[in-house]
């Protein structure tokens, strides 16, 4: 063979090896690990059935049941290519289960400028009988109040301006209105969570902290003597939930994992 045509191959040939190597994106997986507290106090499940807490307006309560949802796992570029892991998952803090979300799919490393998750279901997602095992933990809403999916259910008792113990419901879903002829939405309440931006080298666990004291105090701050109970067909008391639940959630930090 030519001396000239072996040298061009042998060229052609590491060209091609480190065009590969530098194209080559390694991708990653990830790992939502859900943690509580009561504004800065760290809260388990061995902390429920007792009236221990005060929320803003001065009530004491307690917390009997506590489980939420996020789906919709949302990974965005400086590029404005978005990543979204199709999946969801029930937080039971109550049973202490699902505390730790780790999807099969995996995403990009690198850099993304936001990384987000959805508190409950986008609308188009929020439909009834979707979820075969949603149905089976009696996650379900009427239909009567629009179908679909809970977000959260949050119960427990607290104590009121008389000095005697109540129960509370703290349910939170589609707002509805179905006072007219027909059932309205006045306003999503799902709520886009974002955790802001985040760099991704290898397999991450994302330590995502909810304050559970913000639900009842900003920016609105709720009366319990008034909001207890028949939130889910009351879309004002909803809407009320979605603005205090802006800043629930929070990321602690992203930690390597293997």
């Amino acid at each position: 063979m030519n001396r000239k045509v072996c040298i061009l191959l042998v060229l052609l040939s590491l060209l091609s090896c480190h065009t590969d190597s530098d194209d080559k994106i390694s991708n990653v997986t990830i790992s939502f690990n859900f943690s509580h507290l009561w504004d800065g106090t760290p809260v388990t499940n061995e902390d429920f059935n007792d009236i221990k807490f005060t929320i803003e307006n001065g009530e004491r309560l307690s917390i009997e049941r506590l489980r939420y949802l996020i789906s919709d796992l949302t990974f965005t570029n400086p590029n404005g290519d978005v990543w979204v892991i199709d999946a969801y998952n029930l937080v039971d803090v109550t049973n202490a289960e699902n505390l730790t979300f780790s999807p099969e799919s995996s995403i990009p490393g690198g850099v993304y400028s936001n990384v987000s998750f959805t508190f409950g279901l986008k609308n188009e997602k929020n439909m009834d009988g979707v979820y075969p095992d949603l149905n089976s933990t009696s996650w379900n809403v009427p239909q009567i109040l629009g179908g679909g999916y809970h977000y959260m259910q949050f119960d427990g008792k607290f104590i009121t301006n008389t000095n005697v113990e109540q129960g509370y419901n703290y349910h939170a879903i589609r707002a509805v209105d179905n006072s007219g002829d027909q059932i309205t939405y006045p306003q999503d309440t799902f709520i886009i969570v974002n955790l802001g931006p985040v760099t991704l080298t290898n397999n991450a666990m994302f330590q995502i902290e909810m304050n559970i004291a913000e639900w009842f105090k900003n920016p609105n701050t709720w009366d319990l003597s008034s909001l207890n109970q028949m939130l889910m067909p009351n879309p004002t008391a909803q809407i009320m939930m979605y603005e205090n639940g802006q800043n629930v959630f929070s990321l602690k930090s992203v930690e390597s994992s293997p």
